[in-house]
């Protein structure tokens, strides 16, 4: 099976998840919309997954939580849904240049369509200055949208210190939150956020499977027209599977994020410290503690990042050069730009990402794997 380190991609399904959409789709695959008992069997397994995801992000209504395709539709939705439904409000809207592309290029999308946008630059270890966010805000700002967890360094934004700014200044706040979802110990409530993002391919779930949490105060209209479901705010029949999975993987994750994330953190210590003796390498973004458990950016002087991944893979080793969204158009990587990294540096960075699955014997074969190409590598470079 080899050694799977590009988590923040995609993870593999649990087991036990696997097994009950099986189920699901041999016995269960009823329309929850159908009156009859399979479309019962159905919708009582939506309103489960809903329970559980309500109760991962300390949510009081599950009426909050509007299922999805994945975290792309989610964004768009809480985005395009909150400006539709809000015109009143304004024409200017907030981002950061660190955001992932379904949330960047819908800004400046919306931008072609009259919006004023502003995007927030972020310093060297890849935060926005709460300061810089107060000075764009206007009369006319509709909206603010931050992620909690950069998908390629691991930075956690100050969401607290954010939300703090919009709700005194009565704008509404959108969280990308995938890669903070099943991660970070959070509430949406505790943390004053109006809507947030997640996705279920990032916790052990399905592909195609995801949520908007959309505050009790939060009006959004829907983006998509047809038969209602969702409570009217994303029609198309749901994907019974997918959102089984979602609910499960979250329920799997109560009351164990602090553990998993303490697993984690240890894991990326030890292949840091498994590096040591290695030249020529340093970490991009937050420190190894400051960062999300699970993320670890990297990069390595004198070589190419796409070239070590190449070379990993052969070992059986799957890292990555950054955001599986962007990775194969061979592009440098927005997020690297935007916190000022060097050419060098940047030319050779790969991403680390790890799972609760992941093991130290793991990271100590990844180490003397990097140990051994990166100098080889080296050699060719210099010819």
């Amino acid at each position: 099976m080899g050694i799977y380190l590009d988590n923040s991609a995609t993870t593999r399904v649990r087991e036990e998840i696997i097994d009950g959409v099986l189920k699901i789709m041999k016995e269960n695959y009823g329309n929850p919309s159908s009156l009859h008992h399979k479309g019962f069997e159905a919708e009582s397994i939506l309103d489960n997954s809903r329970e559980m995801i309500a109760r991962l992000l300390k949510c009081e209504n599950n009426d909050n939580i509007y299922f999805t395709s994945g975290g792309t539709e989610s964004n768009n939705l809480a985005i395009r849904g909150y400006l539709k439904a809000n015109r009143h409000r304004g024409n200017h809207i907030i981002t950061t240049a660190i955001e992932h592309p379904s949330v960047l290029n819908t800004f400046l999308d919306l931008e072609k369509e009259g919006y004023i946008v502003d995007i927030l630059p972020v310093d060297p270890m890849g935060y926005i200055r709460v300061d810089d966010l107060m000075e764009l805000i206007t009369e006319k700002t509709a909206l603010i949208s931050v992620m909690m967890v950069n998908n390629e360094i691991g930075t956690i934004e100050p969401i607290k210190e954010i939300s703090a700014v919009a709700k005194e200044n009565g704008i509404a706040l959108h969280v990308d939150a995938v890669q903070g979802y099943g991660k970070l110990n959070f509430g949406v409530k505790d943390y004053g956020i109006g809507m947030l993002s997640l996705s279920g391919h990032k916790i052990n779930g399905l592909k195609g499977s995801g949520a908007l949490f959309v505050d009790k105060d939060i009006k959004i209209a829907p983006i998509l027209t047809g038969g209602g479901q969702e409570m009217n705010m994303r029609s198309g029949t749901e994907n019974v599977p997918g959102i089984y999975a979602l609910g499960r993987a979250s329920e799997l994750l109560l009351g164990k994020i602090d553990e998993n994330a303490g697993l984690m953190y240890r894991l990326k210590g030890r292949l840091v410290d498994e590096l040591h003796d290695l030249d020529g390498w340093s970490i991009n973004g937050p420190g190894l503690n400051e960062a999300a458990p699970h993320i670890l950016n990297i990069s390595f002087s004198g070589i190419r990042g796409e070239v070590l991944v190449h070379s990993l893979e052969e070992y059986g080793i799957y890292v990555s050069t950054g955001s599986a969204c962007s990775s194969k158009r061979q592009t440098e990587s927005p997020v690297l730009n935007a916190i000022g990294l060097k050419p060098n540096a940047l030319r050779g960075a790969v991403r680390v990402s790890l799972s609760i699955f992941n093991t130290e014997e793991e990271m100590v074969k990844t180490a003397e794997a990097i140990k051994e190409i990166v100098p080889e590598l080296r050699k060719y470079t210099r010819r």
